[in-house]
């Protein structure tokens, strides 16, 4: 089985978001991505609402016609949203205030509980759920009941060279990396 490639488009609004400006088109980065070969379009929601937005989520829930994977916190505002979206897949994912990115993975072992009734609640839904963790064997082994690898959401790498050798190219080369090594595993990036 080949892992699908999710492109993480979060820097093209991070971009936007910086001049509060219509561009660029989140939409238009999906459109882009889908036709040169990604499986799926990966977004995060971030509390703050740092970079994606809640319409962008509505907006491309309509637009994606591959698979649209959001990252959030396993909160129940976000858990909410993701039910009344209804994408593909949830990633839940750690949130810690003032960091630029997500710094590390969610700890599964100490916040069992929490994760348990997250991924619960998005199953019932029929949304896939997964889990953003350390490659330590102790997470490793706490997230292992819920789920297994089979996909890379990929996006500060895709959209840095996007800026040189544009979007559509950025997003064939990664593709054919994942392909060239798919035999291998695991596949870090």
């Amino acid at each position: 089985m080949t892992a699908r490639l999710n492109v993480n488009i979060d820097h093209v609004a991070t971009v936007r978001q910086a001049r509060r400006a219509p561009e660029p088109s989140v939409v238009a980065a999906a459109m882009i991505c889908e036709q040169s070969g990604a499986d799926g379009i990966t977004i995060h929601l971030r509390g703050d609402r740092r970079h994606i937005q809640d319409a962008d989520l509505f907006v491309l829930r309509q637009a994606v016609t591959t698979y649209l994977n959001v990252e959030m916190a396993a909160t129940e505002e976000m858990i909410k949203i993701a039910i009344d979206v209804k994408p593909e897949a949830v990633s839940l994912v750690p949130e810690n205030p003032g960091e630029i990115t997500t710094e590390g993975g969610l700890n599964v072992r100490a916040n069992v509980s929490i994760v348990r009734a997250a991924v619960n609640k998005l199953r019932d839904s029929g949304i896939m759920a997964s889990l953003f963790i350390d490659p330590d064997p102790e997470q490793i082994e706490a997230a292992r009941e819920v789920n297994e690898v089979s996909e890379f959401n990929i996006g500060h790498h895709i959209v840095s060279r996007a800026v040189f050798i544009g979007l559509a190219q950025a997003v064939r080369e990664m593709r054919e990396a994942i392909a060239a090594v798919n035999h291998l595993t695991p596949i870090l990036f």
